[in-house]
């Protein structure tokens, strides 16, 4: 039983994509469960967003708030994610992509242009690394992808509809949401409320596991969409391998810069794990529907390195004890 526990503890993030993709494919084909399905589809919806935000709650109300402020490799990483867009601009209108390699160009501009994920955060302080320089990066990235999109879209995608101002103002209000609300009610709590605030982060791990509880409902809509998806299975295979090459070579540019200065898990995390759930937003919104692929299986790749490296840090730790 203890070998079960400590397999499940180090692999908790496979295991939850492994349910949620279950889950999905046991409801979507089995007819006595249609009705099931049918009710608990907008009841998922409805709790992923509250999910993100207890989540958050509960991981700021570890941090240490006199330290929120930028350090050099946020601007270097900043650059990068700036880089790796106009890399992707240029290559997709030298070219003149059109069709599927159009689709395959957007489905991999979502994920480099997406912002640092919210939950990055969480897996850093997992990995020992620093909670607060992560949530500044988050914030900065978030930024970055505000001034990005309104740029670059309607130049790959003509019908993309998406003024400066729209675009900007609907990223900022999803970041003040996500980001702000949280941290501000976690500064009240930890200032003010502190019987709450000390049985809050008495609980080991417990935004990770969270955390793991949203993930098997993104994995499970991943999968939805990859399955009513009229492309072909080897097209699908592509865009899959093609995002798959762009995580391990963000997470391995990120964690190379962060070595530099002496925080290379943060700098990974932070330039290898993306919000994806607001990458397949934008490719539904303004691009083809079908590059949601991209980022939908960005999920399962980054998830996986996440896994390993927190196993191999779990391992470490164990060993030094």
């Amino acid at each position: 039983m203890k070998n079960v526990l400590r397999f499940i503890k180090n692999w908790t993030l496979p295991i939850a994509m492994g349910i949620g993709t279950l889950a999905y494919l046991l409801f979507a084909y089995t007819p006595q469960l249609e009705d099931a399905a049918d009710f608990f589809a907008p009841v998922f919806d409805t709790i992923l967003p509250l999910f993100m935000f207890l989540i958050l709650f509960v991981t700021f109300c570890k941090i240490d708030f006199r330290k929120l402020r930028p350090v050099i490799w946020h601007w270097w990483l900043g650059a990068v994610q700036v880089l790796f867009v106009g890399v992707m601009m240029v290559v997709a209108l030298l070219f003149g992509f059109q069709g599927d390699n159009l689709i395959l160009a957007e489905a991999l501009l979502t994920i480099v242009i997406c912002p640092t994920a919210a939950a990055a955060a969480v897996v850093t302080q997992k990995l020992g690394g620093s909670l607060e320089q992560m949530t500044t990066y988050t914030f900065l990235s978030n930024f970055i992808t505000a001034m990005l999109i309104p740029v670059c879209f309607p130049v790959l995608e003509k019908s993309a509809q998406v003024t400066f101002a729209a675009a900007f103002m609907k990223i900022s209000s999803g970041v003040c949401t996500v980001l702000l609300v949280p941290m501000l009610l976690a500064y009240i709590v930890k200032h003010y409320m502190h019987r709450l605030h000390r049985q809050i982060v008495s609980i080991r791990d417990l935004g990770y596991y969270m955390w793991a509880c949203s993930l098997m409902i993104v994995t499970g809509t991943t999968v939805k969409n990859i399955c009513h998806s009229d492309s072909s299975v080897l097209f699908l295979l592509l865009i899959a391998f093609a995002s798959l090459v762009v995580c391990i070579v963000q997470f391995a540019v990120g964690r190379h810069i962060g070595r530099l200065f002496g925080h290379r898990v943060e700098a990974g995390q932070g330039l290898g794990q993306k919000n994806t759930a607001f990458a397949i937003w934008v490719a539904h919104a303004y691009l083809n529907p079908l590059s949601s692929v991209g980022p939908g299986c960005y999920i399962l790749w980054q998830n996986i390195i996440n896994s390993v490296e927190i196993w191999k840090y779990t391992k470490k730790q164990e060993s030094k004890d």
